[in-house]
């Protein structure tokens, strides 16, 4: 790249950028939320166009200004493509969503051959997901489809892999492994480009760092050391049991999810009362997102389980329950229509609706303003949410989520994609919520984003429970 600069809604989103990347390389781009990376892997991808300055490809000897010819060798892989599968609703096999990868394309169109086949399973057991082979894509956890499309990028044996936050979702034991993987040599046979906003999910190998902010290119900060586990337990959460609770929000008794005809969740006990602050934790696929849309109401608990909501009596719908609560969930990226200005995405959560059903009143503006303030996001009530990075919409839907005043607010990895600024921002507007009385039920992967007002917890093993009560001070390894 020389002097390249892209333009998005009449904004300079990468600016005069110059670059190098080779097969072999390793290279880590870090940067904010909104900085350009993801925009900056699009364009080595080939799936965006600079607006000005010169991109080349070059394939042995040959020099290719038009990336058609080069992107055979080139591999993306990034949250826009994962969310693809759910917007489109491609419900394929995880081995069938692998082998698009061999021919390049979205979808099965060809019966792979028997070698293909092999190729594919190959790849499924280098990377630990031989079980899945079978299991449909959408019904796997965020952090399953994260790999499997992983396994997509890898199976086509590319010279350059684009991993546009990859890590974000995965759980302890899938990084250490994803890490490892980066680190062989057959990882650098290939060569790798990976964003990310975390430090310890940057390798512990030699790779050279570009730095971003506001689309240039600036000198790479001073790494800060990977958090331990000493580091973990000074951040473990506080119980706040001495403080009295509300009254009950959410009540369940051996309660049960089947997804696919097949048991997700297996009779889970809970009782959250107003003030609390429950934490989910557990490997990816244990059940953790289920849970949250299971309460939410997206989908139903089976036969034999009780579950009591605040405000749902017999005959009552669930939406009397959404007046009082709200959830924030990695689905609502993909689903949620990309035209949608800011301010009307938030005012939605007013209505608990995708999109609005008639005009905006002026109260309306004023409460997804005041929600914007608090995600930090009241500068972009006018922009649209395709212009905006991933951990961007994020917290626009955290505002989404918090305009409505809920009593609880369900957050299904809500860190996830966020820079170090806006982690903090979160866990400040999280400890407003909770000293108002608010209650939270939330899911991650990462000791250093419990709440310091957190409560309780629930580890979950396979839909199982493996610890529900008081959170604990030491810190508990996933396996």
């Amino acid at each position: 790249m020389r002097d390249v600069s892209v333009l998005r809604d009449g904004r300079r989103v990468l600016d005069r950028i110059a670059w190098r990347v080779r097969t072999g390389d390793a290279w880590v781009v870090v940067g904010g939320n909104g900085a350009g990376k993801t925009q900056l892997l699009r364009l080595l991808a080939g799936q965006i166009w600079a607006d000005s300055g010169l991109v080349e490809y070059r394939v042995g000897d040959e020099c290719l200004p038009v990336p058609f010819e080069a992107l055979r060798h080139i591999s993306y892989l990034g949250p826009e493509r994962q969310d693809r599968y759910e917007r489109q609703g491609w419900d394929f096999s995880v081995s069938a969503v692998v082998a698009t990868g061999i021919y390049g394309t979205d979808i099965p169109l060809d019966r792979p051959t028997a070698a293909d086949r092999a190729r594919v399973q190959r790849q499924l057991r280098a990377l630990g997901l031989a079980a899945l082979s079978r299991r449909r894509f959408l019904s796997l956890s965020f952090g399953q489809r994260r790999l499997v499309l992983l396994a997509r990028a890898l199976v086509a044996e590319p010279g350059l892999l684009l991993l546009d936050e990859l890590l974000a979702g995965l759980d302890a034991g899938h990084r250490r492994r994803v890490l490892r993987w980066m680190g062989s040599p057959a990882a650098r046979r290939v060569g790798w480009v990976l964003s990310t906003h975390r430090p310890e999910e940057v390798p512990a190998l030699p790779a050279r760092h570009l730095a971003l902010r506001s689309g240039r290119r600036v000198r790479f900060p001073r790494r800060v050391a990977p958090t331990t586990n000493a580091s973990l337990r000074s951040a473990a959460p506080a119980a706040s049991s001495a403080r009295p609770f509300g009254e009950t929000l959410l009540a369940l008794r051996r309660a049960s999810v089947y997804l696919d005809y097949r048991p997700v969740l297996r009779q889970v006990s809970m009782r959250i009362d107003a003030g609390q602050c429950w934490v989910v934790h557990g490997a990816n696929g244990c059940g953790k997102t289920t849970l949250l849309r299971a309460v939410y109401g997206d989908w139903p608990f089976s036969a034999g389980s009780s579950v009591r909501r605040i405000g749902v009596e017999r005959g009552v719908p669930i939406s009397a329950f959404r007046e009082r609560c709200a959830l924030l969930a990695p689905h609502q990226h993909a689903e949620y229509p990309r035209a949608t200005s800011v301010l009307d995405a938030v005012v939605s959560g007013l209505r608990a609706s995708y999109g609005l059903d008639g005009p905006v009143t002026v109260a309306e503006q004023r409460r997804a303003r005041q929600a914007l303030r608090l995600a930090g996001m009241q500068r972009y009530g006018a922009r649209a949410l395709a212009t905006l990075s991933y951990g961007q919409v994020r917290r626009v839907f955290l505002a989404r989520a918090l305009v409505n005043q809920p009593q609880l607010l369900l957050l299904d990895e809500p860190f996830a994609g966020l820079d170090r600024a806006a982690r903090s921002a979160l866990r400040r507007a999280l400890a407003r919520f909770l000293g108002g009385g608010g209650a939270l039920l939330l899911t991650t992967h990462h000791r250093d984003e419990w709440p310091a007002g957190a409560t309780h917890e629930l580890h979950l093993d396979r839909g199982k429970v493996v610890y529900c009560g008081t959170a604990r001070g030491e810190v508990q390894q996933e396996r």
